[in-house]
Protein backbone atom coordinates (compact mmCIF):
# COMPACT_ATOMS: atom_id res chain seq x y z
CA UNK A 1 0.00 0.00 0.00
CA UNK A 2 1.38 3.40 -0.94
CA UNK A 3 0.97 6.68 0.87
CA UNK A 4 -2.03 8.80 -0.05
CA UNK A 5 -2.66 12.51 0.32
CA UNK A 6 -4.18 13.29 3.69
CA UNK A 7 -3.09 10.04 5.32
CA UNK A 8 -0.32 9.61 7.88
CA UNK A 9 3.09 9.16 6.29
CA UNK A 10 4.31 5.55 6.45
CA UNK A 11 6.76 5.22 9.33
CA UNK A 12 10.27 3.90 8.83
CA UNK A 13 13.64 3.55 10.49
CA UNK A 14 16.70 3.81 8.23
CA UNK A 15 20.43 4.29 8.77
CA UNK A 16 21.97 7.60 7.79
CA UNK A 17 25.39 8.16 6.23
CA UNK A 18 26.97 7.94 9.70
CA UNK A 19 25.31 4.66 10.63
CA UNK A 20 22.79 6.32 12.97
CA UNK A 21 19.17 5.13 12.95
CA UNK A 22 16.62 7.75 11.97
CA UNK A 23 12.93 7.03 12.63
CA UNK A 24 10.34 9.21 10.94
CA UNK A 25 7.83 8.98 13.80
CA UNK A 26 10.41 10.50 16.17
CA UNK A 27 9.67 13.83 14.47
CA UNK A 28 5.88 13.55 14.91
CA UNK A 29 4.55 16.45 16.94
CA UNK A 30 7.99 18.10 16.98
CA UNK A 31 8.93 18.99 13.41
CA UNK A 32 7.63 18.75 9.89
CA UNK A 33 9.79 16.57 7.65
CA UNK A 34 10.80 17.24 4.06
CA UNK A 35 11.50 13.84 2.46
CA UNK A 36 13.67 13.99 -0.66
CA UNK A 37 13.84 10.69 -2.55
CA UNK A 38 16.63 10.15 -5.09
CA UNK A 39 17.72 6.94 -6.88
CA UNK A 40 21.50 6.75 -6.41
CA UNK A 41 24.51 8.74 -5.23
CA UNK A 42 27.22 9.85 -7.64
CA UNK A 43 24.82 10.33 -10.56
CA UNK A 44 24.51 13.63 -12.39
CA UNK A 45 20.85 14.43 -11.89
CA UNK A 46 20.81 13.25 -8.27
CA UNK A 47 23.95 15.25 -7.55
CA UNK A 48 22.36 18.38 -8.95
CA UNK A 49 19.14 17.87 -7.02
CA UNK A 50 20.87 17.27 -3.68
CA UNK A 51 23.27 20.16 -4.36
CA UNK A 52 20.17 22.38 -4.65
CA UNK A 53 18.91 21.08 -1.31
CA UNK A 54 22.34 21.75 0.25
CA UNK A 55 22.60 25.23 -1.26
CA UNK A 56 19.09 26.17 -0.09
CA UNK A 57 19.05 24.23 3.18
CA UNK A 58 18.17 27.25 5.36
CA UNK A 59 14.91 27.56 3.39
CA UNK A 60 14.03 23.91 4.13
CA UNK A 61 15.71 22.92 7.36
CA UNK A 62 14.88 25.09 10.37
CA UNK A 63 13.29 25.01 13.82
CA UNK A 64 10.04 23.73 12.28
CA UNK A 65 11.28 21.38 9.55
CA UNK A 66 13.88 18.63 9.18
CA UNK A 67 15.24 17.54 5.81
CA UNK A 68 15.83 13.83 5.13
CA UNK A 69 17.14 12.45 1.83
CA UNK A 70 16.35 8.80 1.01
CA UNK A 71 18.00 6.52 -1.56
CA UNK A 72 18.22 2.79 -2.27
CA UNK A 73 22.02 3.06 -2.14
CA UNK A 74 24.13 1.69 0.74
CA UNK A 75 25.17 3.80 3.75
CA UNK A 76 28.96 3.56 3.09
CA UNK A 77 28.43 5.06 -0.36
CA UNK A 78 26.25 7.79 1.13
CA UNK A 79 28.98 8.57 3.69
CA UNK A 80 31.58 9.22 1.00
CA UNK A 81 29.17 11.12 -1.23
CA UNK A 82 27.78 13.29 1.59
CA UNK A 83 31.28 14.12 2.83
CA UNK A 84 32.57 15.02 -0.64
CA UNK A 85 29.44 17.03 -1.44
CA UNK A 86 29.12 18.84 1.90
CA UNK A 87 25.69 17.42 2.72
CA UNK A 88 24.99 18.10 6.39
CA UNK A 89 21.45 16.70 6.36
CA UNK A 90 20.80 12.96 6.89
CA UNK A 91 21.16 10.83 3.76
CA UNK A 92 19.23 7.64 4.53
CA UNK A 93 19.78 4.19 3.06
CA UNK A 94 16.69 2.28 1.87
CA UNK A 95 19.01 -0.53 0.79
CA UNK A 96 17.42 -3.60 2.36
CA UNK A 97 14.80 -4.71 1.88
CA UNK A 98 15.64 -2.95 -1.36
CA UNK A 99 13.52 0.15 -1.77
CA UNK A 100 10.85 -0.86 0.76
CA UNK A 101 10.39 2.70 2.05
CA UNK A 102 10.41 4.19 -1.44
CA UNK A 103 7.77 1.63 -2.45
CA UNK A 104 5.62 2.57 0.56
CA UNK A 105 5.69 6.16 -0.70
CA UNK A 106 5.02 5.13 -4.31
CA UNK A 107 8.27 6.52 -5.68
CA UNK A 108 10.08 3.27 -6.57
Amino acid sequence: MTATVGSAAPDFTLKDQNGQSVTLSDFRGKKNVLLVFFPLAFTGICQGELDQVRDNLPEFDNENTATLAVSVGPSPTHKIWATQSGFTFPVLSDFWPHGAVAQAYGVF
